[in-house]
């Protein structure tokens, strides 16, 4: 049968083992929130990307354009110097720039119509991938709501439990609590069984000297430590 002071500690250790519990959960809470922020982060850049494809290929059209506009000028403007000139030889220099320009021209707009199809292409993958990157932005954005009210809710529990460890410390004796503290500081549990003459916590085998001192009718006014760990023991019957 456990002495008094150990069953004081064993429910003082529980409620502490709890409150450790939820800490180490909404400490992690920031963190899981940076993960999901990242993925949206990339979710965004994604969308960027496939936007700045779409306007380069605008941009590129918007060139061409100005080309086709510059080449087309020059076309006017060879033909009309031909109609006005009165020398063979200059009237088919002028040919050949015209036949030159119309060249360019038709070249230019082939490019141009590439560029159409391909700007049809990119919006076509940009509505695409824009819609299934909203939803994921969504997803994430209700994840972390999720993680925000799961912090809401964890922080509300552990000021209970940090209340019933309060609680829970009052019984117990001041040299008792003064061990308990030094031993929790470094390692948790701090009580543990004895199994087949060795620690619950370190699974180290004990002295004979512990294990009798577990065992002994001492163990109802002294606390047995583990020759190894330090820990709290006791004999579980």
């Amino acid at each position: 049968m456990l002495s008094p002071v150990l069953e004081k500690l064993l429910i003082l250790q529980d409620r502490d083992t709890k409150r450790l519990g939820l800490a180490a959960q909404i400490k992690a809470v920031p963190a899981d929130v940076a993960l999901v922020e990242q993925k949206i982060a990339a979710e965004k850049a994604a969308i960027d990307q496939a936007r700045d494809e779409l306007r380069h290929l605008e941009s590129q059209k918007k060139l061409l354009e100005t080309e086709i506009g510059s080449a087309e000028d020059k076309l006017a403007k060879y033909r009309t110097q031909q109609l006005s000139v009165k020398k063979n030889d200059e009237y088919q220099a002028l040919g050949h720039e015209i036949a030159t320009m119309e060249g360019q021209v038709g070249e230019l707009e082939g490019k141009e119509l590439e560029i159409m199809y391909a700007i049809d292409a990119a919006k076509e993958r940009f509505n695409a991938a824009e819609k299934v990157l909203r939803e994921n932005i969504s997803g994430h954005e209700s994840r972390i709501a999720t993680l925000k009210e799961r912090e809401t809710n964890l922080e509300a529990e552990l000021a209970e439990v940090t209340a019933e460890v309060a609680a829970a410390r009052e019984p117990v004796g001041e040299p008792a609590l003064r061990v308990y503290d030094r031993i929790a500081a470094r390692q948790m549990p701090v009580v543990v069984p004895l199994q087949h003459g060795k620690c619950g916590g370190c699974h180290l085998k004990v002295s004979s000297e512990v294990e009798s001192a577990a065992r002994g009718k001492s163990a109802d006014t002294q606390l047995a430590t583990c020759d190894q760990c330090g820990r709290l023991v006791y004999w579980e019957s």
